[in-house]
């Protein structure tokens, strides 16, 4: 059985960007809406660094800007109706500032990977102790005991491990297979342990299965495509969002703008080709992919690991921010191509997978 755990970065932005209501409360209420019509369960990924912002403004000005009220209402009533909200962090946030509209991010924080133990330790403290006090009002029973990383900044990975763990989380979902970043954030993840199957991860490489270690790295489900895979109608539609919310330029020199002009040349047009040429990390990502994409997908997984015994967790991503018309009605044919297969796949959330059995070994 493939369980379809649908995980949703709940946050504006990333530059500090946007407005609450119209990137967070709105599109994930829609979303809420079709996941019920379908008996299908949504994991609110929520970014409480930027929440507890929108808290701080809102008890120092009396004025509720930022929609806070609205969404503790969405979250709370998420846990209600059967879903699941879990942590998501940008770092950056703990120190921005409000300027003229806008939070401005301290990007020495940027990757929380990267920060000193304690400081990543006090950030997730702080941030699951709010959640935990926010939703066990409405269910005596929630416990926030998953995680996913801004800008899945997972490596170094020791410091972050060991923090995740004493803070009793035990599942981590950031990590998609073949997946590289050389930018604030960096890390390389071509070489994790599998593109789906959960495991054990080795507190000095979140990549490596350790028997014995304490926190399950449940991956963000991921397949090398080549470019043209990637053009989806949403996927435009992302790259142009970006583009009109860029964050802040590097303080560093540009080391590009200090070759040569032939060799920057060369070496975009290398780039650029290399783009075209090479395959890239395709995340099973509700919102970019369309329908058809995805119902191609579940396929392909189940003729891989259908056969497994075990319930096994299928992770996708999607960004409150995102989920426009357009998406919601190319998701529609995958929800009910799940709910029409109930011999082969389920709706699922993060408690209902038997961790201790990822710790066994399990092959494909």
């Amino acid at each position: 059985m493939l369980g379809n755990l649908f995980t949703l970065d709940y946050e504006i932005h990333g530059n500090g960007e946007g407005s609450p209501y119209q990137l967070m409360v709105a599109p994930t209420d829609r979303m809420l809406e079709q996941f019920d019509r379908y008996g299908a369960k949504l994991t609110i990924m929520a970014d409480v660094a930027e929440i507890l912002k929108f808290k701080e403004h809102f008890e120092a000005t009396g004025k509720d800007t930022f929609d806070y009220l609205k969404i503790e209402e969405q979250l709370k009533r998420a846990i209600a109706t059967g879903h699941d909200v879990q942590l998501h962090i940008h770092s950056s946030y703990f120190k921005s500032k409000l300027v003229d509209g806008r939070w401005q991010q301290h990007w020495d924080e940027y990757s929380l990977a990267d920060l000193p133990y304690q400081r990543v330790k006090e950030m997730i403290q702080t941030c699951k102790a709010y959640l935990e006090s926010l939703l066990t009002a409405v269910d005596s029973t929630y416990r926030c005991h998953a995680f996913r990383a801004a800008n899945w900044s997972m490596s170094p990975s020791q410091n972050i491990v060991k923090a995740l763990i004493e803070e009793g989380i035990n599942i981590d979902t950031s990590v998609f297979k073949y997946g590289k970043r050389n930018d604030r954030v960096k890390f390389d993840y071509t070489h994790s342990h599998s593109d789906l199957l959960p495991w054990p991860v080795d507190v000095l490489d979140v990549c490596k299965k350790d028997p014995d270690g304490e926190l399950v790295e449940i991956p963000i489900y991921t397949e090398l495509k080549n470019v043209w895979a990637f053009l989806t109608p949403n996927r435009v539609f992302r790259v142009f969002q970006a583009s009109q919310h860029k964050h802040a330029k590097y303080d560093e020199p540009d080391m590009e703008e200090q070759e040569p002009a032939a060799q920057n040349n060369a070496s975009k047009f290398s780039k650029l080709m290399s783009f075209f040429t090479d395959k890239h990390a395709w995340k099973f990502d509700f919102n970019q992919c369309t329908g058809t994409q995805l119902i191609r997908g579940l396929k392909r997984i189940d003729r891989q690991y259908g056969h497994l015994e075990k319930k096994l967790p299928v992770v996708l991503i999607g960004h409150s921010k995102i989920f426009t018309k357009i998406n919601e009605k190319s998701l529609a044919p995958f929800l009910d191509f799940i709910a029409s297969n109930p011999d082969k796949y389920c709706f699922a959330k993060f408690g209902d997978f038997d961790l201790q059995s990822f710790k066994e070994e399990v092959t494909s």
